[in-house]
């Protein structure tokens, strides 16, 4: 476990965007999945939003994908274990990196063929709390041509990342702006933000 978590943090270090390409186990990944599956076929993801909940807008030109925000209070098995691992990593973060996180917010993110989000930075101009982004990847089996990839935009080195299954792509919420290009397969992951309130 610590070698993934090491993975993201040395490769952030090295260039402001963390990748573990093995930070989710397989069958935590593969349950994760099924478990955003059957959510999906029971119509309980929601349209994504713009915006906090005190500012929230709906702009399907802007971003299209739907989303259903994990708890705790859902008494999830694989959900639970994911969490679990989320608390290890933050507290290796800020052990080793003095971080100061304090909280997480995660949910699951589907995108289905077509659907994209443009440019954005992820941390909200009204609320400074989310410090650091994580996305971790359930799409097993991706081809290249089936697009959804991460566009992370830099100055001198803009980044594109596959949403490969199990991969873990980890960056600062106030430094990056990024996008998600079109998919053109259905793109699962589980999107989130560690915070510092």
């Amino acid at each position: 476990m610590e070698n993934s978590f090491e993975a993201l943090i040395a490769t952030y270090i090295e260039n402001k965007v963390g990748i573990s390409e093995h930070f989710l186990s397989t069958n935590l990944a593969n349950n994760l999945k099924q478990n955003l599956i059957a959510l999906n076929q029971k119509s309980l993801l929601k349209e994504a939003g713009i915006g906090n909940s005190e500012k929230v807008s709906y702009d399907g030109a802007i971003r299209s994908d739907s989303i259903y925000w994990l708890d705790k209070k859902h008494n999830n098995a694989f959900e639970n274990e994911f969490f679990a691992q989320i608390e290890e990593f933050i507290l290796y973060l800020n052990q080793s990196c003095y971080a100061g996180i304090t909280g997480y917010e995660f949910h699951y993110s589907l995108y289905e063929s077509g659907d994209f989000y443009l440019k954005h930075l992820d941390q909200f101009k009204n609320n400074p709390s989310r410090k650091y982004s994580m996305i971790s990847y359930l799409n097993s089996d991706w081809q290249e041509s089936d697009g959804g990839e991460l566009l992370i935009h830099q100055l001198d080195n803009n980044q594109k990342i596959s949403p490969t299954q199990g991969k873990t792509v980890f960056f600062k919420s106030d430094e990056l702006v990024h996008e998600v290009l079109v998919t053109q397969n259905t793109r699962m992951s589980i999107t989130g933000w560690l915070k510092s309130d």
